[in-house]
């Protein structure tokens, strides 16, 4: 009988915010995959786990994703991507590391042993996970997956800010700041919206709140939930060292 495949939401950061769900089937789990963007690198979903559960005697399986900006058409063919640098990059070193990782999976599958896949907030939300959901299925349409729910980065930073996200009819938009080109028409449009990964375009998104004396209704939060956590109500306080890739900006109308 093949393995079920458990793809979890850790949340983001504060191991607290791990559900009960979530940790009896990790507790239950004798197989983990950990994403990773670099091989000598640690995995922050990881040691969120480490920080409620045990995980003496478990196998741990590291998968290893190269820090890249892509679109999910790179799943199926070569898509084209942007690394962290700004240069143009094709996928073909992140088609040899998932099939790497769909291979290590199904290999554990397909001897009975179900599997943990691990990911930061909530694998619907900008997840890696989905990249390689597609190349499973195509393996092996009978596979069993199930999905566990997480808390989210975007939920999470609402919190720690005290911020209402949305009330009554009021619009909101959650995007990765890196891909927006028209700002001002979702600035205009809607009641809150969220900026995720924003630490790369940050200059600009500010530029852009100056112009529309949107500045003071924006906040910025790093790492939500974790020690090093920061938040600035006042944007224009920032430092480069306040920039930190698990950052986002909320502006509220």
């Amino acid at each position: 009988m093949t393995g079920t495949l458990y793809v979890i939401g850790v949340g983001p950061g504060d191991p607290e915010l791990l559900t009960l769900k979530a940790a009896r089937i990790l507790r239950e789990m004798s197989c983990i995959c950990v994403p990773k963007g670099r091989e000598e690198g640690s995995s922050l979903a990881l040691s969120i786990v480490k920080g409620a559960l045990n995980l003496d005697g478990k196998e741990i399986i590291e998968a290893h994703f190269p820090m890249k900006k892509t679109r999910r058409q790179g799943a199926r063919g070569k898509g084209q991507g942007i690394n962290p640098s700004g240069h143009a990059v094709f996928d073909d070193e992140l088609d040899i590391k998932w099939n790497e990782t769909v291979e290590a999976v199904l290999s554990r599958l397909n001897k009975g042993t179900d599997v943990a896949f691990i990911t930061l907030g909530d694998p619907t939300v900008y997840s890696t996970f989905f990249y390689l959901h597609d190349r499973l299925l195509e393996i092996d349409p009978a596979l069993t997956i199930e999905i566990i729910p997480g808390v989210s980065s975007i939920n999470a930073s609402a919190s720690r800010a005290k911020i209402s996200l949305g009330l009554a009819d009021e619009k909101i938009a959650v995007l990765p700041a890196t891909y927006v080109e028209n700002l001002r028409e979702i600035f205009q449009n809607f009641d809150t919206v969220v900026l995720m990964k924003v630490h790369r375009v940050f200059e600009k998104v500010v530029e852009i709140l100056d112009a529309m004396s949107l500045t003071a209704n924006a906040v910025y939060i790093s790492r939500a939930g974790m020690e090093d956590e920061k938040i600035f109500r006042d944007i224009k306080a920032l430092k480069e060292e306040d920039m930190n890739y698990f950052s986002m900006v909320i502006v509220r109308k």
